[in-house]
């Protein structure tokens, strides 16, 4: 009887929490509605100043959210700042061009801006070609990293702080090791890969970069920056090889020696720039700013007519991982389902597909590889590459019919591994735990784990064996697309794969990739191969999920995942890293790091 009480008392505690949640969820909504009505989008004014700070969250993929639009995505999501897809942000600049209540453009970037570099770049370009239109872009900064005076470069005045400063010293690029840390533990890595520069195992083989990851890693280096100071130089009348000096000898100290090497055209304060700003647009009092996420949001041209040819755009943006997508993970079934919808779909005349991804899974690569191969048979399929498309990445755009990046792209990366920790000594030694396994056959056992990573036993020869033909015929296959793909001998393929990491640049160079250009360059190939140039429209096919099922997933600890990353910067970014590779079961198809310039 007293069993019976506690069971009905629980339930009936459960039935009351689930209906206060599902009340105060209702409240929210309503809540939402309410303001959706009531808060009308901010009004432009003739003289208005379009002002790009970067302080938003660019992301790849446009939010499939459908709570978004009642201004509640932030709240329980826990986003400490509003997201804003990239295709929205440089379309923003571009309706701005010819839109006559905006004067030009106030980079105002902040130095906490965090974009990776070929979102950047694309940013960067759309600027450029709105001065191009006839009107003024100016530049001010307190302060300027080196990536938010890249970015303010696209203006024709840049304007600093009397006491601040311009960061110009190059880039760096660091590895974690762990190797160390395992040995404290008696955790012993078992590595299985091909490709001498695949450098996803080396942080817990050793404790420093191989002369192969080192080579590879200098030259990656060395490719970006040189784009960087050949624009910097273009677009600030100075000699590269002055450039690179100041970067080597440490120049810029303070404001002065900016002006003094021209990296900055005049020292002022924030209260000059506005008079500046008010001479410029006929403002009284101060300049009538529009940000970016208040110009994003405003309403668009009525279409007369909506054209009948679609032009799918399709994101693949995050790890790759098999079965369903994740937060930030790329379910290769999920994916590949997404795909098939939009094949089997007549509107759709080809499909963009915008790869921002550092591989993962190598079986679900092929997954996403073979639907996108279907898709080509019947139209066009473009990729454009983002920040990264390199292993697994690299693996799901080979097929296409012409592949475009940024120069500054990370990509390539032909190579795989597997790797398993062997535990054994762990347990018994640092927690005094034995394991003992009754089995059928000799590697009955083989990937048995506990604590969801660690093996219980040291791989035997011919378990390494086995493991390792797996990794060599992955490796065959993928080669082997790669080569299908770019029409080019698998000899040739193999000759830059090996797991090697190429810049956009270099890649164009080897035959990696097509040519140059951001997501609405690929937009436009993709429309002129189907033969529907100037008459499509862009649909963005996504996951569907039911409102109910967004918000459960918001308030997830993937979703709070993203404060985290906030908050703990870089030290996150190494914690994902990690986790990714060691949560992964079967063979790996991944680039560990990524190049962000501070």
């Amino acid at each position: 009887m007293n069993q019976f009480i506690k069971t009905f008392l629980a339930c009936l505690l459960a039935f009351v929490v689930a209906n206060i949640l599902i009340g105060v969820f209702f409240v929210m909504v309503l809540a939402g509605i309410g303001s959706l009505f009531s808060e009308k989008a901010v009004s432009v004014e003739p003289g208005s100043v379009l002002r790009i700070d970067l302080s938003e969250r660019i992301v790849d993929s446009p939010s499939s959210n459908p709570l978004s639009a009642l201004g509640m995505e932030e709240l329980l999501s826990m986003e400490v700042s509003r997201s804003l897809a990239l295709i929205d942000v440089l379309g923003a600049i571009e309706r701005a061009e010819t839109d006559d209540r905006i004067e030009g453009i106030y980079l105002n970037v902040a130095p906490t801006m965090s974009l990776g570099m070929a979102s950047l770049e694309e940013i960067r370009d759309a600027v450029l070609r709105f001065r191009q239109s006839g009107k003024w872009v100016i530049g001010y900064s307190d302060y300027y990293t080196q990536a938010s005076y890249y970015m303010s470069t696209a203006a024709e005045k840049v304007y600093l702080n009397p006491e601040g400063g311009v960061e110009w010293v190059g880039l760096a690029s660091g590895v974690l090791f762990y190797k160390g840390l395992l040995d404290k533990m008696d955790l012993q890595p078992e590595v299985i890969r091909h490709g001498e520069f695949k450098a996803a195992v080396e942080p817990f083989i050793t404790d420093r970069m191989s002369p192969a990851n080192r080579l590879q890693m200098e030259r990656l280096l060395g490719s970006i920056w040189g784009h960087v100071v050949q624009n910097v130089a273009s677009a600030r009348g100075i000699d590269s090889t002055d450039l690179q000096r100041y970067a080597s000898e440490l120049t810029l100290a303070d404001g002065e020696s900016a002006v003094r090497t021209k990296m900055v055209d005049s020292l002022a304060y924030a209260a000059d720039m506005e008079r500046m700003l008010c001479e410029r647009t006929g403002a009284d009092d101060e300049p009538r700013y529009v940000s970016l996420a208040e110009y994003v949001d405003q309403p668009k041209e009525p279409i007369k007519k909506l054209s009948k040819n679609h032009i799918a755009v399709v994101y693949a943006e995050g790890q790759i991982v098999d079965g369903k997508s994740r937060e930030g993970l790329v379910g290769g079934n999920s994916l590949a389902a997404r795909l098939a919808d939009v094949r089997r779909d007549d509107r759709v005349k080809a499909v963009v597909l915008r790869v921002n991804s550092p591989g993962g899974s190598a079986l679900a690569s092929e997954v996403i590889w073979h639907e996108i191969e279907q898709i080509r048979q019947e139209r066009p399929v473009i990729v454009s590459m983002g920040n990264v498309a390199a292993s697994g990445g690299y693996y799901i755009s080979c097929p296409a019919d012409a592949i475009m990046a940024s120069p500054v792209t990370l990509t390539g990366s032909i190579g795989v591994f597997g790797l398993i920790f062997n535990g054994e000594q762990t347990l018994r030694n640092k927690l005094g735990i034995t394991v003992d396994v009754a089995k059928t056959n000799p590697s009955a056992d083989l990937g048995m784990t506990v604590f969801g990573a660690v093996g219980v036993r040291p791989l035997s020869s011919a378990e390494r064996q086995f493991m390792q033909n797996g990794v060599e015929r992955v490796y065959e296959t993928f080669v082997g697309h790669v080569a299908e793909g770019r029409n080019m001998s698998v000899a040739a393929v193999d000759s830059i794969g090996g797991g090697r990491v190429w810049s956009g640049i270099d890649a164009v160079r080897i035959g990696l990739v097509d040519g140059f250009g951001g997501l609405r360059e690929a937009i436009a190939l993709a429309a002129d191969r189907a033969g529907v140039a100037g008459d499509f429209r862009i649909v963005t096919p996504a996951d569907e999920l039911d409102p109910l099922s967004q918000v459960l997933r918001m308030m997830s600890a993937e979703s709070r995942a993203e404060l985290f990353k906030g908050e703990f910067g870089e030290i996150y970014s190494q914690y994902e890293m990690l986790q990714n590779i060691l949560g992964a079961g079967g063979v790996q198809a991944i680039m560990p790091y990524d190049v962000r310039m501070r």
